[in-house]
């Protein structure tokens, strides 16, 4: 072949070769822009030297990182993992690399630049291996469920608080109920409020949801750490006392509440001024919730036929 035929063949091939690179950046550039639209971001660790290489930005933009201003290794990703996830983590990961596992799978927390916590699925296989057999490259995704894991978080709050004071609802103190009755003596304080619906009629529902919310944050701050304040629905409240009916603290907590609500409410239109009936009764052995309950509406009632604001004991 004459120089200049091998000159023109030459050229060819590097004119081959750089539309070669252009397809393959056109192909990366679409992936990463279909990954990133995904939330879903693939990577591959080279297990000696540590190196992590990032097939698209979705990770760095994940915990906040400009492009390239994160290293992508090894000991950054490990760095970054949660330190109360962090074992749990790495354990899967070195299983799957010692080959006790088929795979590394692993729903975990992620601290970002800034501080903030994102929640990460992440998964990966081993994608090469040297001639003795030994790993060389692991594969592997990362989905960011910080989302799914707020709305998750969302749905447990809604499925056990009240929507509107965010105390504890009928379904939780019921389920805390059987919890608590198993470890110690229990007592229970039904309030229902007195005067109540005059605020309503007089400043408006609003207003009335105003005042159970102020007294929803007074009934936190009266209860020591071990009793539980809920909202049973309306303008009635319960609390769970993990004490003996002769304990002092029982008749203290009810007095404290009495004096919570007859404390005057300033609320968006005015003043209000209401009270308290109060029944407290003990769980006794093999006692439903709804029973108890049942007894502690019972004693509130006698307060309330015999004059309102007022703590009874059944």
């Amino acid at each position: 072949m004459s120089e200049e035929a091998l000159r023109q063949q030459i050229q060819i091939l590097k004119k081959h070769n750089a539309r070669l690179k252009r397809i393959a950046h056109d192909a990366r550039s679409k992936l990463s822009a279909a990954l990133d639209g995904t939330g879903l971001c693939l990577w591959q660790l080279d297990i000696p030297s540590g190196k992590l290489v990032i097939f698209n930005r979705r990770w760095g933009a994940m915990l906040g990182y400009q492009p390239k201003e994160s290293k992508a290794n090894f000991d950054e990703w490990k760095e970054s993992l949660h330190p109360e996830d962090a074992a749990e983590v790495l354990k899967a990961f070195y299983d799957h690399i010692d080959g006790k596992t088929p795979y590394y799978e692993a729903l975990h927390r992620m601290i970002a630049k800034n501080g903030s916590i994102t929640w990460v699925l992440d998964r990966g296989r081993i994608s090469e291996w040297d001639e003795q057999g030994r790993p060389l490259k692991v594969t592997g995704t990362h989905i960011d469920m910080t989302k799914e894991k707020q709305y998750e978080a969302q749905l447990a709050m809604l499925a056990n608080h009240d929507p509107l004071t965010q105390l504890a609802n009928r379904h939780a103190l019921r389920t805390a109920f059987g919890q608590m009755r198993r470890q110690d003596e229990l007592c229970i304080a039904f309030i229902d409020l007195d005067d109540f619906k005059h605020v309503n009629d007089t400043l408006g529902h609003r207003s009335g949801d105003g005042l159970l919310i102020q007294l929803s944050q007074r009934l936190r701050e009266i209860c020591p750490e071990k009793v539980m304040p809920g909202r049973l629905g309306g303008d009635e409240f319960l609390l769970l006392m993990p004490f003996g009916q002769d304990d002092p603290r029982v008749a203290q907590i009810g007095r404290a509440c009495l004096q919570a609500t007859l404390t005057p409410f300033e609320l968006e239109n005015g003043t209000a001024n209401i009270g308290a009936s109060i029944g407290i009764v003990q769980a006794q052995p093999q006692e439903s919730f709804s029973a108890v309950v049942s007894r502690a509406d019972e004693a509130m009632y006698r307060i309330k036929r015999n004059g309102k604001n007022g703590v009874g004991l059944g």
